[in-house]
């Protein structure tokens, strides 16, 4: 299994940000020899808690869904995000991956706990076998949202100086454990993408591309 996360370097992955769509296609294309395979499949993200198995090769773009699963070998699932978590899941065992973004609308549905159960029902993936890379997105520190947002969230916000901080990634991370990843299989960046120009970050730029998490059999 292959997995990584890109960054500013590799360019723009959106075609839904007002860039040149000629750079992005070529910014993609760049991505297959990285990626060393020509199926990228992307979503068209829209902060929902809908989830798409790919069951054919041909696929390039699924529309309306924010999570993909596949057990296709030579298929790269794409997650683009600037700020939000892309979340990589694989099971070596089962041989089965997904790719899933979750927002804070996503997250407040669940979004990485639903995929992990799809992925036990659909594939009889084992929760022990899983194992969940969240990749660069804000964090705490700089995702500052109005106190409405936190009611029911009390756990994951901070409060400084009377204003208020979520924590999307502690929040993803205890909805896996819920379902019973393990601990030690969760693994998580320390990047915060506000903070390191090194990434796309729509709370820091407001116009903004994207980055990709990527990952293949």
């Amino acid at each position: 299994m292959m997995h990584f996360f890109t960054d500013i370097s590799d360019g723009n992955l959106a075609l839904h940000v007002e860039d040149n769509p000629l750079d992005v296609y070529e910014n993609r294309e760049l991505l297959k020899q990285k990626a060393e395979c020509e199926n990228l499949v992307f979503m068209e993200q829209i902060h929902t808690g809908n989830i798409t198995i790919i069951k054919n090769t041909d696929t390039k773009a699924v529309k309306a869904t924010d999570a993909l699963i596949t057990n296709l070998p030579n298929v790269v699932l794409c997650v683009m995000v600037a700020d939000c978590i892309p979340l990589l899941f694989k099971d070596e065992k089962q041989k089965v991956i997904a790719a899933v973004h979750a927002g804070r609308n996503g997250s407040f549905l669940e979004i990485a706990k639903k995929v992990a159960l799809k992925m036990q029902k659909e594939f009889t993936c084992k929760m022990e076998n899983l194992h969940v890379e969240l990749g660069p997105c804000i964090k705490s520190c700089c995702y500052e949202v109005g106190g409405e947002l936190t009611r029911g969230y009390e756990k994951y916000t901070q409060v400084r100086e009377g204003r208020f901080y979520l924590d999307l990634v502690s929040l993803n991370k205890d909805q896996l454990l819920s379902v019973g990843v393990r601990e030690e299989h969760i693994s998580v960046s320390c990047i915060c993408t506000c903070c390191d120009t090194n990434y796309y970050s729509y709370r820091r730029d407001k116009q903004s591309g994207r980055f990709c998490g990527v990952i293949k059999l």
